[in-house]
């Protein structure tokens, strides 16, 4: 599969309470208890950007954002006890993905699109991405990957639904964090604990596109998560 190519118009349909992200999510873990899931939006409202969210051995949370303005987006959706602003690149791949974020280093090589993955490649894009198909998706995704949810409440009374178009195993995987090696890849266990919903246990490559409804009144987020730039 090839990348999404660069945009950054918004395609949310002409409603402008609703913000759309289309590009990519990586959820693994490592020997080390660390959870990592990687955001790369080559199109979304916000332009084209990479996160990264950790989750460490010890349950805390952390994002590494790439500028403010993403930090303030993504900390008003999901729950962190600590933002960290710093340069966020993610070099996709056929065969190989390099993430550089602050102190995270990571490699990984995505296999080929699963049996379900190439059943999601089949469902028409205007039917995949409407609420309806997400509320339909959203018990069968629980069933068949504990702890994924396909729609749900965000942060700051927002409400968010993913339309999965494809999915890969990650085969192999490497990261360090601030040069210490986190160890072999792991199954995302426990599932982390950023929003309503979880990656798939199951060290995966998903395509998607979220859709984050705001709230008609309330659009500032909590602000709770400590905060730094690197």
């Amino acid at each position: 599969m090839t990348p999404t190519t660069p945009m950054t118009q918004d395609r949310s349909g002409g409603r402008p309470d609703r913000m759309r992200f289309d590009g990519w999510i990586a959820g693994l873990g490592t020997a080390a208890g660390v959870r990592l899931v990687v955001g790369y939006w080559p199109l979304s409202p916000l332009g084209a950007f990479a996160d990264v969210m950790v989750e460490r051995a010890d349950g805390r949370r952390v994002l590494l954002a790439p500028s403010e303005r993403v930090a303030e987006f993504v900390a008003a959706t999901y729950r962190f006890d600590d933002i960290v602003i710093c340069p966020v690149t993610v070099e996709p791949g056929r065969e190989r993905w390099t993430v550089a974020a602050g102190p995270l280093r990571l490699t990984f090589e995505p296999g080929p699109s699963t049996a379900l993955g190439r059943l999601l490649r089949l469902v028409p894009g205007r039917l995949a991405t409407s609420p309806g198909w997400a509320a339909l998706c959203d018990v069968p995704a629980r069933l068949l990957m504990p702890g994924v949810r396909t729609r749900g409440s965000a942060g700051g009374g927002r409400r968010e639904w993913y339309a999965a178009r494809d999915l890969r195993s990650i085969a192999t995987a490497g990261a360090t964090w601030d040069g210490a090696d986190l160890g072999e890849l792991r199954p995302v266990r426990p599932p982390v604990r950023f929003g309503f919903g979880s990656v798939p246990r199951r060290p995966s490559l998903t395509r998607v596109v979220t859709t984050v409804e705001l709230a008609r009144e309330r659009r500032r987020g909590r602000g709770q998560a400590s905060k730094r730039s690197v």
